[in-house]
């Protein structure tokens, strides 16, 4: 017996074409998993993906408003030539550049 508590949920109404519907019903069936089933599992993948990128876009937008305020920098051939020397006896410092 599981002790997970089940997380509320809301039920939702979408329109989907009969292609799409079809395709989904394939899918669900060759996983022996529920039309259901594969759509929340589709629309968890999709939201998990589109936060990641939205955090990524934050990043950057980050990273720019830093280097804006500050005008540090690296090179990305300098960051390989750095990452490659981790582990090694000569690992190099961390590669920062001032114009």
């Amino acid at each position: 017996m599981s002790s997970a508590i089940p997380k509320p949920s809301k039920t939702v109404s979408v329109k989907l074409d009969l292609e799409i519907r079809a395709r989904i019903e394939h899918l669900a069936e060759s996983r022996d998993r529920s039309p259901h089933w594969v759509m929340r599992e589709a629309i968890r993948q999709y939201v998990e993906q589109e936060e990641k990128r939205d955090a990524f876009r934050q990043d950057v937008i980050q990273a720019w408003e830093e280097f804006q305020e500050t005008s540090v920098y690296a090179t990305s051939v300098d960051v390989d030539r750095w990452l490659a020397s981790w582990g090694t006896d000569n690992e190099l410092p961390a590669p920062l550049y001032h114009p």
